[in-house]
């Protein structure tokens, strides 16, 4: 397997599949209501603002992949659509879930020599540094969304 196939593998893993933490975005949020979605727990980001925020940077590396230019921006990573029904919520993940499995396939068949030239531009770094930035920055997130999950749960029961 080269790098491109394991970074694919990586970012699959982190959203839909098994991985060493056991947890998935994609199974983490499954029983998550639009409710509890948009629940605010004291000054902290909603599970509604943390799903949309990794989902932001998956559909613009994705754009790039495209071979459009690199139009997201850190200061629009949380604007998220309000969401004021258990169809919105749903069809904001399912849009998330088909932008990673189609950027999991760009990525997987990236030739390895590509993965460290620039990406979109040289202040953004290489492919890797790219691509292995979304599955840390995803992992991170999944830890938040978890403990928010936990803590609107307890405070409702």
């Amino acid at each position: 397997m080269n790098i491109s196939q394991q970074l694919a593998k990586h970012l699959r893993a982190v959203y839909t599949e098994e991985n060493w933490t056991s947890m998935n975005l994609k199974d983490l949020l499954s029983d998550v209501t639009w409710k509890e979605a948009n629940t605010k727990v004291q000054d902290l980001n909603t599970i509604l603002a943390l799903t949309y925020h990794v989902g932001y940077y998956v559909a613009g590396v994705l754009e790039v992949f495209k071979e459009k230019p690199l139009t997201i921006r850190d200061k629009y990573s949380y604007n998220h659509p309000e969401i004021t029904s258990e169809n919105d919520w749903q069809d904001m993940q399912k849009t998330i879930f088909k932008n990673v499995i189609e950027l999991a396939n760009h990525i997987e068949a990236l030739p390895d020599n590509k993965i460290w030239e620039n990406f979109a531009d040289p202040k953004y770094g290489n492919y890797f540094r790219n691509i292995n930035g979304i599955i840390e920055h995803t992992y991170y997130h999944l830890g938040q969304v978890s403990l928010l999950k936990k803590l609107i749960r307890t405070k409702n029961t």
